[in-house]
């Protein structure tokens, strides 16, 4: 027989069980509207076309395709841990790639049925509509949320266990991720350590006196070396308190992810491969860059002519620049851009080495003497880039991936940094809507390659979509 639980603990549960379960459906009620908003939107709009709106049969259609699809949208969500706390809650990545999942399900659902279709808009007009209203509606209650619990004062007080620097570097990702609301209290060592701005608790043995003396809601081993033996104990420990233990990722759990098996040897072993995109990843990420880039083009087309005209005005020289760059396997191609520069820019460039602002093999300087007007402004909306969607179709860029560097930046860099030319390089990546040129040189690269070890055509979509913004807001450029 189980023991009675005091009337404290079980009120405690009972609160949390509560909490959880009024998350679920916060989220799920979310869901079903921009679910529904999606259908019906994307039925409005077909008809707006045609300029014959009925909103009472476009309603009654919605009715007709929202319980399948709310219910598998349900189901592929909670897969993806969609419904899960805040601290384990996938983000946009996740949001887009079930949504296409969707999509896909439910297409094929529909052709094995014998539904026909005069076209397929239904499916990829909703998909899209989907992605814009389930992503604003769960992005204002991650905000309403967030500032509900900081006006509550609830945050989760951490200890960080581990040496070495990935012990920093865990504090400064914990404190730069404001979702988490986790409070790093210090850190314990099984050797003397110094972490910057970080109080040290001690070392190991003094664990319990911490556990005891501090309140703690979790402890985190931030160290891929940290000892076996230490580590259960320090389990053992926690879990006796009720207190949550947690593990960092090193990098080899990152590139594990990516380890296929190879069977008939006498031990186990796992096969690491490079992360280059092949065989039907190829196909897609290439399928998805030439439809994409045509549609760019079509839309983007009067923008385009006016820029054209604007550079070619204002200032004499070329309308286009051709810039020699490094692509897939280190082979230089011609880079296009709109010209931002006068014609004796690159003459110029030795003289300006000494007012470089950027780290690394990267130059930059916020106010280049070089630049016409009309190319400062094209900088700082990053519209000089736009040619390079000929590029993509060309085949010597993607619309994601690592920047392509000048000659000039791909002579000084070191052999590590290579890495990133075993992929297509990118229009746009992870560069740009994580900082863009206030970051440095070092971590750049490292965002090249968690994008190359994390691909997907959903994380592809996600970036290009997180580009928008920060282009607009013009965070980093110059």
């Amino acid at each position: 027989m189980r023991a009675k639980r005091p009337p404290a603990i079980s009120f405690l549960l009972r609160v949390s069980t509560l909490r959880r379960i009024a998350r679920v459906l916060a989220l799920l009620g979310l869901d079903f509207a921009g679910v529904a908003l999606a259908i019906f939107t994307a039925l409005v709009l077909k008809e707006a076309v045609h300029g014959n709106v009925t909103y009472s049969k476009d309603l009654h259609s919605t009715e007709q395709f929202l319980p399948f699809c709310y219910l598998l949208t349900a189901l592929l969500f909670a897969n993806s841990g969609l419904y899960s706390e805040r601290a384990l809650r996938p983000g946009l990545t996740r949001i887009v790639g079930s949504l296409f999942e969707v999509a896909l399900v439910a297409l094929i659902f529909a052709l094995v049925n014998g539904e026909q279709f005069s076209s397929y808009y239904l499916f990829y007009g909703s998909l899209a509509f989907a992605i814009f209203f389930v992503s604003v509606f769960r992005a204002a209650y991650e905000r309403a949320t967030l500032l509900a619990l900081r006006a509550a004062g609830f945050q989760r007080r951490a200890v960080l266990v581990g040496r070495g620097r990935q012990i920093a570097d865990v504090a400064h990702a914990l404190a730069d991720a404001p979702h988490a609301q986790i409070e790093v209290i210090g850190f314990l060592s099984p050797t003397p350590l110094a972490a910057d701005g970080l109080r040290s608790l001690g070392s190991l043995d003094d664990l319990e006196t911490v556990l005891s003396a501090e309140p703690v809601d979790e402890v985190i081993i931030a160290d891929p070396d940290f000892p076996q033996e230490a580590a259960v104990e320090l389990v053992d420990q926690c879990h006796r308190r009720g207190i949550k233990v947690r593990l960092a990722p090193s990098t080899m759990e990152i590139l594990i992810q990516r380890a296929e098996f190879v069977p008939g040897q006498s031990v186990p072993l796992f096969e690491l491969g490079p992360p280059a995109f092949e065989g039907i990843d190829f196909a897609l990420k290439r399928t998805f860059d030439i439809i994409g880039a045509t549609l760019l083009l079509v839309v983007l087309s009067p923008l385009f002519v006016a820029l054209s005209l604007a550079v070619a005005i204002t200032s004499r020289g070329p309308v286009f620049f051709r810039s020699i760059r490094r692509g897939i396997g280190q082979r230089p191609f011609p880079c296009l851009k709109f010209r931002t520069m006068h014609t004796d820019a690159e003459e110029r460039q030795a003289d300006l080495e000494e007012f470089n602002e950027a780290s690394g093999a990267l130059f930059k300087i916020r106010d280049d003497p070089r630049l016409t007007p009309v190319g400062r402004f094209l900088r700082r909306f990053s519209l000089d880039e736009l040619p390079q969607l000929i590029n993509v179709l060309r085949g010597e860029m993607s619309l994601v991936g690592p920047r392509p560097l000048p000659e000039r930046d791909y002579t000084m860099l070191e052999e590590w940094h290579r890495k990133r030319y075993l992929v297509l390089p990118g229009i746009t990546g992870l560069w740009q809507v994580s900082g863009r040129s206030e970051l440095d040189f070092d971590d750049l690269v490292h965002l090249d390659f968690l994008y190359l070890e994390r691909w997907s055509l959903a994380l592809d979509l996600t970036i290009l979509l997180k580009t928008i913004p920060a282009v607009i807001s013009r965070r980093g450029a110059y």
